[in-house]
């Protein structure tokens, strides 16, 4: 599986708290070995991003993902359920 992010991540991730990139760190490999592991509440997601995923970092946090028949993941997006999909 290759992970690519986009300009919108990059930016996103860093505004994070310390502790959130951390956790981040923690669920993306762990993303890696296993995309549908429990902890991670792996779904896809309906309405407007119909065609993306989403996994939790922690309690609100959300990572919004595509996912391609190519193997490759391009994470579009990180943060709050409210920040994210209102």
């Amino acid at each position: 599986m290759q992970i690519v992010a986009t300009k919108r991540f990059g930016k996103r991730l860093r505004k994070q708290p310390v502790k959130i990139k951390k956790e981040f760190k923690k669920r993306i490999r762990l993303f890696t070995s296993d995309m549908f592991h429990p902890l991670l509440n792996t779904h896809k997601l309906s309405g407007k991003a119909k065609n993306m995923w989403s996994f939790n970092i922690s309690g609100d946090i959300r990572v919004v993902f595509d996912a391609n028949q190519k193997g490759v993941v391009i994470l579009v997006d990180i943060g709050s359920h409210s920040e994210l999909y209102s």
